[in-house]
């Protein structure tokens, strides 16, 4: 009998994350900001979907037509679930990608994505994957790929082999794939201890084992544990995909085009003196340890000129998605964190403070007398999107088509709230993508529709599905015992909602 999952963790659900560099919007900012016209939009296809919360989020919350697949029937079906309750245009199936990938009644794409499949399936199915992006790919359509990165991961890569041959030879397949997990960390404890000289060579391991305590077992189980997983160079990832047309945009991460973040002014320097493209980013790659790459790909790159750029990069909308109070003046990048220029920063998160769209453009003109320049202004744009600070937005047109669907979308999810935090992800309408809300936040949301009028009477209606359900809440680790406390604690973050989040959520068209 044949193994359908092809050596892939399919007796454990998929987390359900949502991945923003997903969205085909996101792209747009990132080609400007990088000088390359961005990608139309319009039909969109994301291979292994997981969930399928991405990419249910992002048809609902956009015009574009989306196609997707994930092997996992179970994940699958959950996938079309949401696809029925939001009516968007998405067509999702639980086909093989080689399955998939020969199908003749697909479109051809604008964008197609995948989000942590690249360095755990086959060399078959990555050939596949490339075949299909070469024959359905659009020309000036974008690739998202990220996958884990070489030399980042080369020093726990035996470990990694250590822990999965321990699953599959000493684990009990009748015990499930999270006690063999548990049964791997633990051996890897006990192995370390006898202190080899393999962790004597390689120091942080062990902090990367006590990391691995900490992490959910449905993830571990999928990043660990299949039984394909190659983490690759960029030179060589830039090979598989030559047969395909693309070439190599820029970075979906934003933060990775902040030199300052990321690179001394020394290793800037090195890397200006190398003249080729792909040679100079595995030689990055070194410099940083680079783990884990997010990159955009593109079938025909068109450079734009300088005027082109700005006029574009001024056209783009933006909305300030952060309570101003709490905005850290620190951005974490390679090099650690870095302090942001406040007379730069401050004047510019003081003008989105209302949280009212604005064209890049328009803040430019509000600016004008603080002395910020336009490519300061361009770089701290990047830099608060990059924080999830910032986001760019769609048009008032495109927000009004996208409404209805997630509108029926997030009261899908807002109810599965009443039993479950799996989910902490809604839909933007304004964005074309999902925003952070967790699941106290979803209740309250709940209790406001239902007509509750004051924080008070969202805490009460949240409290009553948990106590109905005898769960309680953790302060501090530990469980609050009363209803009194219960109450209490559930108050004082609806308050907090309402002051700092709700805005939020108004502007962004959730609430």
């Amino acid at each position: 009998m044949s193994d359908w999952t092809a050596g892939y963790i399919a007796d454990i659900g998929y987390t359900y994350g949502y991945y923003t560099e997903l969205n085909p919007l996101r792209a747009r900012l990132a080609f400007l900001n990088a000088g390359f016209l961005p990608p139309s939009t319009g039909t969109a296809c994301e291979l292994g979907f997981g969930q399928g919360l991405s990419v249910n989020i992002h048809a609902a919350a956009s015009p574009t037509t989306w196609h997707g697949t994930d092997f996992n029937p179970s994940q699958a079906g959950f996938a079309q679930e949401l696809a029925n309750a939001s009516g968007a245009d998405a067509h999702l199936v639980d086909q093989a990608f080689t399955d998939f990938c020969r199908r003749s009644d697909l479109p051809d794409f604008d964008s197609i994505g995948l989000h942590g499949i690249w360095s755990w399936i086959s060399d078959e199915n990555r050939a596949a994957i490339a075949d299909f992006v070469k024959r359905k790919l659009k020309v000036g359509g974008v690739l998202y790929v990220s996958y884990n990165t070489l030399p980042g991961w080369a020093a726990f890569a035996p470990m990694r082999h250590l822990m999965t041959e321990h699953a599959e030879v000493i684990g009990s397949e009748g015990r499930g794939i999270v006690s063999r997990i548990n049964d791997a960390i633990d051996f890897a404890d006990k192995f370390l201890a006898t202190n080899p000289a393999y962790s004597r060579a390689n120091p942080q391991i062990a902090d990367r084992i006590k990391k691995l305590k900490e992490q959910n077992r449905h993830y571990l189980a999928h990043e660990y544990f299949n039984r394909d997983w190659h983490p690759m160079h960029f030179s060589t990832m830039a090979e598989c995909l030559e047969p395909a047309k693309v070439t190599y945009a820029c970075s979906a991460h934003y933060v990775d085009h902040l030199d300052a973040a990321n690179l001394t002014a020394d290793q800037l320097a090195f890397l200006k003196d190398i003249p080729d493209l792909m040679f100079r980013e595995t030689v990055r790659d070194f410099m940083v340890n680079q783990q884990f790459r997010r990159d955009y790909w593109v079938k025909g790159a068109r450079r734009l000129t300088p005027l082109e750029q700005a006029e574009a990069l001024r056209a783009q909308k933006v909305v300030l998605a952060s309570h101003r109070p709490d905005v850290s003046m620190k951005v974490g990048g390679a090099l650690g964190e870095v302090s942001l220029t406040e007379a730069i920063y401050n004047p510019i998160l003081d003008v989105l403070a209302d949280h009212k769209s604005r064209t890049v453009g328009q803040l430019e003109h509000e600016l004008k007398d603080r002395g910020i320049t336009f490519p300061q202004l361009v770089q701290a744009v990047m830099v608060l999107a990059g924080k999830g600070d910032l986001i760019a937005i769609q048009d008032d047109s495109v927000t009004l088509k996208a409404r209805k669907h997630t509108d029926k979308l997030n009261n899908h999810l807002m109810n599965k709230a009443r039993s479950s935090g799996d989910i902490n992800y809604l839909a933007s309408p304004v964005t074309g993508g999902g925003v952070t809300v967790n699941r106290f936040q979803q209740l309250f949301l709940l209790g406001r529709e239902q007509g509750g009028k004051k924080p008070e009477d969202w805490a009460r209606f949240a409290w009553q599905l948990l106590a109905g359900q005898g769960q309680k809440l953790l302060k501090e680790g530990k469980p609050l015992d009363t209803a009194d406390e219960n109450l209490a604690e559930l108050t004082a973050q609806a308050i907090e909602f309402a002051d700092k989040r709700l805005p939020i959520l108004s502007a962004l068209q959730i609430a």
